[in-house]
């Protein structure tokens, strides 16, 4: 089945905001095994798209249109897709109804605008948005179906799954039953991963089961999209690929599905009753905003420290003899005066010297982390090429990971592919 995306607006068109929908729409297609052939990208002009959704009609069997849902003058989706389709627009009543409600669940009155988001090409089918006032439709232009969905991110991703996902894969003639197993790893490069895993899909010789990578620094999302008559079928497929995976990629797995590894620690922390404080510099607080924001937090991570400076870090914890430089030595005795100063269970110290000219590619940076209890400390030094935003992102997973492993009794110094070797 050929699927064709058409994006729309000017902002789009003209590279003023990021076409972030695009990515989310195409990734989650081939997670279901739905190719995509074409994209276009068109602005908020009526005859460039009439011209756009024609030719897609000719050319796809499917297509999804994203964006011009919306109430204000420049949202044409409605109007142009009703043209292409030879039909009138009509206003559609139990959606005009729903709208009506959402404001009024709000305690809100509808502005009259408003109104048009419910005047959709007569026939259409109605895609449900429950969580916003443009609903999606579906309408036959040429030999495809369209599928128009609102250009808000967390509108369309929600539309995208419940609703057009599962009538594409019922109009590719696919198997309904479906299921994404994901893992997330850190510390492991894409090409590495791929070697790593060579040949787990032949596991399930009859090719219902596909690997996947998404790459997004510091870390790796690994992908296993299975299919089958249910999910008893598609869980017996996967139980010797998953277990291969996780025996591959041994500790380098820090989640998997929708867990993260903020999620991971905090519930190691829960586990052992521990509190949290974190020290960190140059990484502009990141560590700690990764995971002092999360529902449980509040009892766990009891305070966060950020300072450019060593000597400002050690005044901070009350550490009286301030290290001559960055070093693994310099994290522990930061670690264990904090551990004193701030009454928790457990620290993390993850400083940064960033390399004279390090906003160049080919510098790198000194990472030194500590984690400390009453009676342990773990301690790690690291050297991460890249600019200055490559250090402080791998700085911050690399702690953040570290963390986790020293929780789950893991060693902290295992190599990764991203550190320098000296």
């Amino acid at each position: 089945m050929r699927i064709e995306i058409i994006c729309t607006g000017d902002e789009v068109l003209t590279g003023k905001i990021v076409n972030s929908n695009f990515s989310y729409i195409s990734q989650k297609l081939e997670d279901f095994g739905l190719s995509l052939t074409w994209e276009t990208t068109v602005g908020d002009d009526r005859e460039s798209l009439l011209q756009a959704f024609q030719l897609a009609g000719q050319r796809a069997d499917a297509v999804i249109v994203n964006g011009g849902l919306g109430p204000t003058v420049d949202d044409l989706s409605q109007e142009i897709a009703a043209k292409a389709a030879g039909v009138e627009l009509a206003l559609n009543e139990e959606w005009l109804a729903t709208m009506e409600a959402y404001f009024m669940k709000r305690a809100r009155v509808m502005p009259p605008n408003n109104k048009k988001q419910a005047m959709l090409p007569a026939g259409a089918e109605v895609l449900d948005n429950p969580i916003g006032t443009a609903c999606g439709f579906a309408v036959n232009i040429g030999k495809a179906r369209f599928f128009f969905t609102p250009g808000v991110p967390r509108e369309l991703r929600r539309m995208l799954e419940e609703q057009i996902v599962p009538r594409l894969l019922a109009k590719a003639g696919k198997q309904t039953a479906v299921f994404l197993k994901r893992f997330h790893s850190y510390g492991i490069g894409e090409s590495h991963a791929d070697t790593l895993l060579a040949g787990v899909e032949a596991l399930v010789p009859d090719g219902s089961v596909k690997l996947g990578f998404r790459a997004h620094y510091p870390q790796l999302e690994t992908k296993l999209t299975a299919r089958g008559v249910d999910m008893d079928d598609i869980r017996r497929k996967l139980a010797p690929v998953e277990a291969e995976v996780r025996k591959r990629f041994g500790n380098f797995i820090m989640a998997e599905d929708d867990r993260t590894l903020e999620g991971v620690i905090l519930s190691e922390l829960e586990k052992c009753q521990g509190t949290l404080t974190i020290v960190e510099s140059f990484t502009s607080g990141q560590v700690v905003g990764r995971v002092a924001h999360l529902p449980g937090a509040e009892k766990i991570v009891r305070r966060g420290i950020v300072a450019r400076e060593l000597s400002e870090v050690c005044a901070a914890v009350g550490l009286n003899i301030v290290p001559a430089a960055i070093t693994k030595e310099a994290a522990e005795a930061v670690a264990h005066a904090a551990l004193a100063h701030t009454k928790t269970t457990h620290s993390l110290v993850v400083l940064v010297d960033l390399d004279e000219g390090a906003d160049r590619v080919e510098f790198a940076g000194t990472v030194c982390l500590a984690i400390a209890t009453a009676n342990k400390i773990e301690s790690r030094r690291s050297r991460i090429v890249g600019g200055r935003d490559w250090v402080r992102l791998g700085a911050v997973e690399m702690g953040l990971d570290c963390l986790r492993r020293y929780l789950q009794g893991l060693p902290v110094n295992e190599r990764i592919d991203f550190e320098k070797v000296e």
